[in-house]
């Protein structure tokens, strides 16, 4: 996928390293089944940088061929000169901002411009100077407040969408009871509010340990979250229920048993329910179950629902059930499910899960702290000495380390006392530590890019920064607040999330003064942040950089802060990324979401997701051709636009050969491959051999066109074998071959 790499060139020997590296990995993935992704749109947005300028901007997606520009428009105005290939931004220097402008993108491939893309946005007449979108919202009761927004396309636009919480205020004389039940509203998002939902008595509970059975959004509890289930285009609701929950449409939910719960899913417009399945009961002796809820994809290709729900025994341990529900459009089936009762030796876990693919095979895995489970609910592993802690990060830390990584914090450890553990996701095993005493509690913890001497992700606690893949101490007492890390600025490296402020980490000059410097403050913009977090966290519009929601102080507005700084970076839009794509999900303990690609200092062309859009037709499962084993002087290049992955197949003169190996024929039998290539050759037709497992030679014929940009698809018809097994060898017929893009199996 396109990304300007904008480093200082110290750095580009470093990116050409880690290339081979990003080539594993295309290689690892690029067999397995398409998982079924969002059809977004451009989620265009503009804001004012100055009184003057205006920054618009808007998505790369996952599957943008490698050679798409754009051409913005105010109104029907162009307004740049020449096709823009680098950054997905522009700045708008001519617009008379006392009237409203409307600002379009349209695509250009191949050198023809398309229809418009997308959405168009607005930006009103004498629009405030700042990097701002505001929402306006229906007023809730008085003195009610929200913790946590969920985003989902509720209505179809491909756009996001909003589903907000409404919570009581605590009850002076009881902080536990909450003076009123809580909701939930789902609003599109130019602000029109399309439902609520009374979640009833068994709301009220808010203890943070042991909520009421209907309650969301208390301590680590989310109780709901909003996502595609059913591919269709529109996004459902999944919701955490008991007695008394009244819908939109004048229903409320009975059952006689307040402690019984059941998840249900949603209609996004209506906010009505769809259907429900009661949770397991195990441990309902000891308490309904407090929930995190999130979306992962368990056989690689569809969504499913990921639950995690806790109670208490006495004034003790936890009870701990995982389990992974099926929806096929009206009802949900349980695909699996693991109890874990209090006392299991070594399991303990922290205060939110993820959900990921760690071991490449395609499917999620769901993980807390110490634990990882397998996408058919078996136990993958548990960190050996590893116990409680508030928050843990799983993501592609290390450019050089197969795989994805993981650290994380411990609070009030026993022996042997460590406090910080950096490990690897897939098989568990515990890279460092580090160790204190007794009593030590370490709070916080967060990782990010924020030092570029260093390659890989900066790890930080309040016991120092340290690189992670090397472990090596960076800075004993000075480094960024650890909260949350994102993107916001032109660059790749990250930024910090402290509370109110953005803030950049200054490596050059680590002084107590400016160690941090402060970028924004939002409460200059009317904006209140709960309880050091935000509202939510992540890219949701405009390119590849976060998006921060908060409210403003009556909770009557969403103050969405998004960039207003131009960058020439171009990465395609993280929801289109399978592991931040399934974080957004998740709240818990918010923590911030990151990807399974490495981003930041030194690193290579991310690879191009292996997903599709909801509502198009499969198109089978694509390799790249970099993932092929070369020989014979076949080279690896990137020399000529439009390709896609990180480069093509360049074959010598005479000779060469590539081979793409472990390729899943299904049941076996007839099969139609595609093989992309350009031909540009003045020397016209080039023909080369085909061979599937060994066997038998057949001649393919590459035509020419003159143009080696413009890329075209062969169709060659092959029997494979059942299963896994396969290979399939492109070699020359003693002349140069076309250059070889990528090869599709139906």
């Amino acid at each position: 996928m396109n990304y300007r790499i904008t480093t200082p060139c110290h750095w580009l020997g470093l990116a050409r390293a880690i290339l081979a590296s990003a080539t594993l990995l295309v290689a690892a993935t690029a067999l397995h089944a398409q998982r079924n992704m969002e059809n977004l749109g451009r989620g265009i947005v503009a804001v004012r940088s100055s009184s003057t300028q205006v920054l618009v901007s808007w998505r790369l997606l996952g599957l943008d061929p490698a050679g798409i520009g754009f051409n913005v428009y105010r109104g029907s105005t162009k307004l740049n000169s020449s096709v823009l290939t680098a950054g997905t931004n522009f700045v708008d220097t001519s617009a008379n901002l006392a009237v409203a402008n409307t600002y379009s993108v349209r695509t250009v491939i191949g050198g023809v411009e398309q229809p418009a893309a997308g959405a168009a946005f607005t930006l009103k007449a004498n629009n405030a100077v700042e990097p701002i979108v505001r929402v306006p919202l229906v007023p809730a009761p008085a003195d009610y407040y929200t913790k946590f927004i969920w985003v989902g396309d509720l209505d179809g636009d491909k756009e996001y969408d909003y589903v907000i919480d409404r919570l009581a205020p605590f009850d002076p004389a009881n902080n536990d009871i909450g003076l009123g039940n809580q909701f939930l509203e789902g609003y599109k998002r130019d602000g029109t509010r399309l439902w609520r939902i009374d979640m009833g008595p068994n709301s009220r509970n808010t203890y943070n340990i042991e909520p009421g059975s209907s309650t969301i959004s208390m301590g680590m509890y989310d109780g709901a979250t909003v996502y595609d289930l059913n591919n269709d285009g529109k996004a459902e609701v999944i919701l955490k229920i008991s007695n008394g929950v009244r819908f939109p449409n004048g229903t409320t939910f009975t059952n006689a048993n307040n402690l019984l719960q059941f998840l249900a899913v949603i209609d996004g417009m209506t906010g009505n329910m769809i259907t429900n399945i009661a949770f397991p009961t195990d441990y309902l002796t000891d308490g309904s179950l407090g929930t995190q809820l999130g979306i992962g994809y368990p056989d690689g290709v569809n969504p499913a629902v990921y639950l995690w729900g806790r109670n208490r025994v006495g004034s003790g341990g936890f009870n701990d059930v995982f389990a992974c529900y099926n929806y096929n459009g009206s009802s949900l089936s349980q695909r699996w499910k693991r109890l874990v009762p209090s006392g299991t030796t070594g399991v303990a876990a922290s205060h939110q899960m993820r959900i990921a693919d760690v071991d490449g095979n395609g499917t999620d895995e769901m993980m807390t702290g110490n634990m990882c489970v397998n996408a058919d609910g078996t136990m993958r592993y548990q960190l050996s000495g590893i116990g409680h802690g508030d928050r843990f990060y799983v993501a592609k830390l290390d450019p050089n380390r197969a795989g994805l990584q993981g650290y994380g914090i411990q609070q009030n450890p026993g022996p042997p006392y460590i406090l910080e553990y950096y490990y690897d996701a897939n098989t568990g095993a515990v890279l460092w530590t580090h160790t204190g005493q007794a009593g030590d509690d370490v709070g916080r913890g967060i990782v990010g890019d924020v030092d570029p001497a260093y390659l890989g992700y900066e790890v930080w606690s309040f016991h120092g920064l340290h690189n992670g893949r090397s472990n090596q101490l960076i800075s004993a007492d000075l480094y960024p607040y650890p909260v949350h890390t994102f993107w916001w600025d032109g660059d790749i490296t990250s930024e910090n999330l402290n509370d109110a402020k953005f803030e950049k980490w200054n490596p050059a000059n680590p002084t107590p003064t400016n160690a941090a410097p402060r970028l924004l403050l939002t409460s200059d913009y009317g904006a209140v942040i709960s309880n050091h977090n935000p509202m939510f966290l992540g890219d949701i519009m405009g390119d590849w950089r976060s998006e921060v929601i908060l409210l403003n102080p009556t909770h009557t507005e969403l103050i969405i802060f998004t960039t207003n700084i131009p960058s020439s970076t171009r990465i395609y839009t993280m929801p289109h990324n399978p592991a931040y794509r399934t974080h957004m999900t998740v709240k818990g303990y918010l923590q911030s979401p990151l990807l399974d690609y490495y981003l930041g200092a030194g690193m290579a062309t991310p690879p191009v997701p292996n997903i599709k859009y909801v509502g198009t037709a499969p198109t089978g499962v694509t390799i790249q051709g970099e993932a092929a084993v070369i020989a014979g002087g076949v080279t690896i290049d990137s020399d000529r636009a439009g390709f896609n992955g990180t480069g093509f197949l360049n074959f010598p003169v005479t000779g060469g050969s590539a081979e793409f190996r472990n390729l899943n024929g299904g049941s076996g039998g007839s099969k139609t491959i595609s093989i992309r290539f350009a031909n540009g050759s003045s020397n016209g037709t080039r023909v080369g051999r085909l061979l599937v497992n060994g066997g038998a030679a057949q001649n393919i014929t590459f035509t020419s066109d003159l143009n080696w940009t413009s890329w075209r698809t062969l169709n060659v018809t092959v029997t494979l074998a059942a299963g896994t097994n396969n290979t399939i060898r492109l070699e020359s017929n003693g002349q140069d071959l076309a250059n070889i893009d990528q090869i599709t199996i139906p």
